[in-house]
């Protein structure tokens, strides 16, 4: 097992102390952002759209976001559009064209959470080990 080292490469007593000095709805939509990067298909439905890299149709990201429910996706790229880190552009068109597209601060986003999302791919082997290792256990 790896030794976690002594000092991390951030300082935890700087990021609380620039937290602390948020006003009361900068810290709210802190933890609520905090909770979309979370949230079960954000970072998935923003990653298909960044990958895509020009505007998608709500089809095509849901063929690409697996598994996901049509209202699910719906309830997501609202989110998303709200926070700014995706554009919805409608074309007046019979029907009606509806594209999606990464924003500069979406992508933002996406290239500093991906080294987390990498790291937890590359120690998935350690965390099925520790759930194995939990589930065999007696209670």
């Amino acid at each position: 097992m790896k030794k976690i080292s002594p000092k991390p490469p951030f300082n935890w007593e700087h990021i609380k102390g620039f937290c602390e000095s948020l006003t009361d709805d900068e810290d709210s939509l802190t933890r609520e952002m905090v909770a979309c990067i979370a949230d079960k298909w954000s970072l998935w439905t923003m990653s298909v759209i960044a990958e895509y890299r020009r505007p998608m149709r709500f089809s095509r990201i849901m063929e690409n976001v697996a598994v996901i429910s049509q209202k699910s996706l719906t309830k997501t790229l609202r989110g998303l559009e709200r926070d700014g880190l995706i554009t919805r552009k409608v074309f007046a068109e019979v029907p009606p064209r509806v594209e999606y597209a990464i924003t500069p601060l979406g992508a933002e986003m996406l290239n500093n959470v991906a080294p987390l999302w990498l790291w937890v791919a590359k120690s998935v082997h350690r965390f099925q080990g520790a759930r194995a290792a939990f589930d065999g256990r007696s209670v």
